[in-house]
């Protein structure tokens, strides 16, 4: 069994950490490998597949994708048997006989040895690492939804991110502004708000939306209507803003669905209806499953596997029958991704014209919600009963599941990774910069059998040498940076690998200690500089709250606290004092006496950003609800309807909610900045 898992690439045990060992359960191994299809239900079964699987990597010419990186042979084609010929047909349309010189991309290989046996597959071509960042930048890190402005319709939308966008650049010199996953989400009552939770990777959510930029908007007909709609609109924007209502996701998406209906009555022009035309053809069979799925959830609930049996396959004929008596929502959905496409396009644009070198940076989640259009459109790809998580480590003894259905590293590899391709592909289109959540799932990820505690899961091993190539190919293509989420627990080699190919990692200050050597906070030229330094993310406390200890306040309140009140405040104390001290003795806490800031905080937290700078890191991201003093974290990890997650609007140190227009108005956002803005132009 042992060696059987082996050969799938399914891990018999795991380190949490260097002195330990855990072995993983036979259940764990019987039920990943069932889904990679491979039977293990008796003894004999785990000879008969064991030797079915040494005699196929014995026999085999090739695996199913090859790697070639631009310069460097391919080891797969240097261990053909002598006097094997090669069959390129390459993306290009060109044919080839060898595998050197050819251009970029994924073509079709077909390997013919002397004894006659043969082989097809994939090549993938791709330059041999991503290009460096030339100049060292700063930007803003912002959950878009948390961003009101006066013209949103009660959460941020994308005409707020271009405007951000477009100020951050023009006014304030800033490189990039990373924004959440953007992701379609499930629809449902209520929509689950969790931005790492999509029903789609692959295509926007419409409810990000600015209504009055659609060009058919201002040829409504019925101006009564759009007044009603706008009034509503304004009564969402003004519950977040001056009743302390939270964001509420689902009635913003009712008011805009209603709105987008009418805009869909207007005819498009004739150059409006031929881009339309040409996005259909462009993204073809995905966008008509994604919106057939859309179109099935509004009849059929947004679950796919309680839908009547011959609809959960989205190639039986009933689907293909249900798909033609829908197709005026399938048009509807198709009209909004179309959209929402040209928004987040438009927002890029926007910001690459205002002076950003990088523009926006768009998030991708770990994976897509089991019943959402993603997981109903690419079965194929899944691994069916698997779920993605994390085992148990120092943070969390029982290890986490994350409702995510992994993808099948057979099937990717099978297919020339063509789903993982359309995915980067499409998000590339519209992003100066992609950061990829628990990017190490690139190598490996925790599978955790459904119904099983996290703790009976094991890890399935990735070919990280494919989905490296596709990822530096493509956003090589796409002139695009790459940022891995690196943070926790990283097998070794992993961060080199990535490093190696030009993918910046991710540092946050309260975790950059000397693990190796006394524990205390690592000096900031020892810090890497290939990577996006922060002081916080939106899974953690903002600056104020942990200078402050009103996190830890939080969480006991809460009753996410696994100790005493005392003696959670007094290790969190005693960290925050360390840093504070390094932050003395650099120099760079400068009190109020000196006109810098207004507050000590604030000098604190002006003092947290000068240390970023003191390291080498290419990017530094500022948080930007630090900016105005919010204490609150958009996301407490832990928590489901304790905590209103995802659905908090930026606020100030006393709790009132800042609109973006206050936000560029403000002394104090305008007070850090000149900080990182001083900062990156002397050591850029």
């Amino acid at each position: 069994m042992s060696r059987l898992a082996e050969l799938h690439g399914v891990a018999t045990s795991y380190q949490p950490s260097a002195d330990r060992t855990v072995t993983a359960s036979a259940t764990a191994l019987t039920l990943a490998l069932a889904a990679l299809d491979v039977d293990t239900s008796t003894p004999a079964a785990v000879v008969a597949a064991l030797a079915a699987r040494e005699r196929e990597l014995r026999e085999r010419l090739l695996p199913p994708t090859v790697v070639c990186w631009s310069g460097a042979e391919s080891e797969a084609l240097a261990e053909l048997p002598p006097g094997t010929r090669l069959h390129i047909e390459t993306e290009q349309g060109e044919t080839r006989a060898a595998a050197d010189q050819l251009p970029p991309g994924v073509h079709r290989l077909t390997a013919t040895a002397p004894d006659g046996r043969t082989a097809a597959g994939h090549l993938v071509v791709a330059p041999p690492r991503l290009p460096t960042p030339t100049a060292r930048s700063y930007g803003l890190l912002v959950q878009l939804y948390s961003l009101l402005s006066r013209r949103s319709w009660g959460m941020g939308d994308l005409g707020d991110l271009a405007e951000l966008s477009a100020w951050a650049g023009r006014a304030l010199g800033a490189g990039f502004v990373q924004v959440n996953p953007l992701h379609a989400a499930v629809p449902g009552d209520p929509t689950d708000p969790s931005p790492y939770r999509p029903s789609s990777r692959r295509f926007p959510d419409p409810v990000h939306l600015r209504v009055e930029d659609v060009p058919e908007f201002a040829y409504i007909e019925d101006r009564e209507r759009v007044r009603a709609l706008l009034e509503r609109a304004g009564r969402l924007r003004e519950a977040v803003l001056e009743k302390g209502a939270l964001i509420d996701r689902d009635a913003v998406w009712a008011a805009k669905r209603e709105a987008l209906e009418l805009v869909r009555e207007v005819p498009l022009g004739p150059g409006r209806r031929a881009a339309y035309v040409d996005f259909l053809a462009g993204e073809g069979e995905a966008l008509e499953d994604h919106a057939t799925w859309c179109a099935l959830a509004e009849v059929y609930g947004s679950d796919w596997q309680r839908w009547p049996e011959r609809l959960r396959d989205p190639r039986s004929p009933e689907t293909a029958r249900a798909r033609r008596e829908l197709m005026d929502r399938v048009d509807f959905h198709c009209r909004l991704a179309w959209l929402t496409d040209a928004q987040l396009t438009a927002a890029q644009r926007v910001a690459r014209e205002a002076g950003m070198p990088v523009g926006i940076v768009h998030d991708l989640a770990v994976g897509v919600h089991p019943g959402g259009a993603d997981a109903w459109a690419q079965q194929e790809y899944l691994a069916a009963g698997m779920s993605v998580g994390a085992p148990p480590d120092a943070f969390n003894a029982r290890g986490q599941d994350w409702g995510l259905p992994p993808w099948r590293p057979d099937r990717l590899a099978a297919s020339g990774y063509e789903p993982y391709r359309r995915l980067l592909r499409a998000l590339f289109r519209y992003a100066g910069a992609l950061r990829i959540d628990h990017v190490m799932g690139l190598f490996r990820l925790w599978w955790v059998p459904q119904g099983q505690a996290p703790t009976a899961g094991t890890y399935v091993r990735y070919d990280a040498e494919a989905m490296l190539a596709i990822l530096v190919l493509e956003a090589s293509r796409a002139g695009a940076v790459v940022i891995g989420e690196d943070l926790g627990t990283v097998e070794p080699g992993v961060r080199e690998r990535l490093r190696s190919r030009g993918v910046l990692g991710t540092s946050v200050l309260w975790f950059e200690r000397d693990w190796d050597g006394d524990g205390r906070p690592l000096p900031p030229e020892s810090w890497r500089a290939d990577c996006l330094a922060t002081a916080t993310t939106h899974d953690l406390p903002p600056t104020a709250a942990r200078l402050t200890g009103e996190h830890v306040e939080l969480r006991d309140g809460l009753g996410l606290s696994t100790r005493p009140l005392e003696q959670e405040r007094a290790e969190a104390a005693a960290d925050t004092g360390e840093w504070l001290e390094v932050l003395s003795r650099l120099g760079l806490l400068r009190g109020t006496d000196g006109g810098y800031c207004a507050s000590q905080e604030e000098a604190e937290i002006q003092a947290v950003h000068r240390f970023l700078l003191r390291t080498p890191a290419r990017m530094v991201g500022v948080w930007l609800p630090d900016g105005v003093g919010d204490r609150r974290p958009q996301n407490l990890p832990g928590t489901w309807d304790q905590y209103p997650n995802w659905r908090l609007p930026i606020a100030d140190a006393a709790g009132r909610p800042v609109t973006l227009e206050e936000l560029a108005a403000s002394p104090r956002v305008r007070a850090l900045v000149e900080v990182l803005r001083d900062g990156v132009a002397r050591r850029g």
